[in-house]
């Protein structure tokens, strides 16, 4: 009798969610929200609002479309196959840029043990190590992958959970009132607020995650909409208390200038000990979330290969099943963004990359907020379909507001890189084309 394959449930698939996003995001970003001040918990609530949002819009697509590739599948269904290239060609950019930021928060927390690399050049090349023993690592072993991410996951949230309840017995009020008045210089309060906005949703890619592997999911039509609403809403609720705790434990100007800033809290909270324990938790977590977006890079190159909207050459395995060469030439672009973005700061060079990140996984889920608009407007006109309407409406205005809250530099990048996407797509028309054309003959 053949056995019937282990299918993920509603607890493990709200972990996915949740997991997939409380990464290495939450451990810098409390060191860039200091230069807004205390104002960004109001970025938080919108943000966290947002994600909501969104989540909501691809927990009813997960039921109305329930196809493998969450977001890629959804436009390219409902949008064709050009807006799909794009989703797919973003997401894979999105991936890689994010990785190259957790590389930096990993090589900031290690500043903690070893001080030499709150250097600028020392932490590049920290980071790139990592990346490239990683690499290796992910190209070689799929069962060492697994066995190193069930060991990091378990440890990953020890950080952020100590911080976010125990280090509220330490809050100082006055630190707040500290920080209320100060905002990214020649920028008002409302525009400082729409800058946090796009550096919190950093800590919220990933919410789609449940709708990605469809087939392996048990009862997706109960299980993806709840896991997607409930995931979202507990890595909100994380984010808000741990990062709120941090602005209220340590005073402002420390905080500007740390690198580790979980650890700096913890340092206080429990001395020395419980900041070198925090800051091994925070690294353990940034090199566990390394390592599985690093094989997420490759995965990603290699789905949109197969589907014939990436080069072929990205779909070709080695005998373990690894896309080597996804793999190795998305690293190869990571070092290049790390070494031509090395600034005077760790947290500086962090923003930078990580709006550029937030940047590239806003175009797909903009263009899943607009399949899903088409796909319910085509529908039956009801009450509930109302409702949807006006939440995906809401969701892409969010969408919007995010990306223009980038700021003028990531959004010229932005659309450099999106502008890419065409080059990109050329040789794959030609291709198809070419196919097309032999199958007449």
């Amino acid at each position: 009798m053949e056995k019937t394959p282990h299918k993920l449930g509603i607890i493990a698939l709200t972990a996915l969610v949740t997991g997939n996003m409380i990464g290495s995001g939450i451990f810098l970003l409390p060191a860039d929200l200091s230069h807004i001040g205390s104002i960004s918990i109001v970025s938080w609530l919108i943000t966290g609002s947002g994600a909501l949002l969104l989540a909501f819009v691809f927990a009813n697509f997960s039921m109305l479309l329930p196809k493998v590739g969450g977001p890629y599948a959804y436009v390219t269904a409902e949008l064709g196959q050009f807006l799909g290239f794009q989703t797919a060609y973003c997401y894979w950019i999105a991936a890689w840029v994010g990785n190259a930021a957790i590389a930096i928060a990993l090589a900031g927390y290690l500043s903690v043990f070893f001080p030499v690399l709150t250097q600028p050049w020392p932490a590049c090349f920290c980071a790139l190590g990592f990346l490239w023993l990683l690499t290796l690592l992910n190209i070689t072993s799929m069962k060492g992958i697994g066995f190193f991410q069930i060991v990091t996951t378990f440890l990953k949230l020890l950080p952020i959970l100590f911080i976010g309840t125990i280090g509220w017995a330490y809050i100082h009020p006055a630190y707040f009132t500290e920080a209320i008045n100060v905002t990214v210089p020649h920028q008002s309060n409302f525009s400082a607020i729409n800058y946090a906005v796009a550096l919190t949703f950093w800590s919220f890619i990933g919410l789609e995650s449940a709708t990605l592997p469809v087939d392996s999911v048990s009862n997706p039509k109960r299980n993806i909409p709840l896991a997607t609403l409930l995931g979202t809403g507990i890595a909100a609720v994380v984010y808000i208390l741990s990062s709120s705790a941090v602005l209220g434990i340590v005073p402002l100007e420390q905080l500007q200038q740390s690198s580790a800033p979980f650890a700096l809290a913890a340092n206080i909270v429990a001395g020395p000990i419980g900041g070198y324990v925090i800051a091994l938790g925070a690294i353990i977590s940034c090199v566990g979330c390394l390592s599985g977006w690093i094989l997420m890079q490759g995965q990603i190159a290699m789905a949109a290969a197969n589907d014939g909207v990436f080069p072929k050459r990205f779909s070709k395995r080695n005998k373990s099943g690894i896309p080597v060469f996804a793999v190795v030439i998305t690293s190869l672009l990571i070092s290049i963004l790390l070494l031509t973005t090395v600034s005077k700061s760790l947290v500086e060079q962090f923003e930078f990359i990580i709006l550029i990140a937030v940047f590239a996984v806003l175009i797909p889920y903009f263009y899943t907020v607009l399949a899903y608009w088409i796909k319910q407007r085509n529908a039956p006109f009801t009450r509930k379909i109302a409702i949807k309407l006006v939440v995906a409406l809401l969701a892409g205005i969010y969408v919007v507001w995010a990306i223009i809250g980038s700021g003028q530099k990531i959004i010229a990048y932005g659309t450099v890189l999106l502008l890419g996407s065409v080059f990109f797509y050329i040789p794959i028309l030609i291709r198809n084309k070419r196919d097309v054309d032999q199958l007449k003959r």
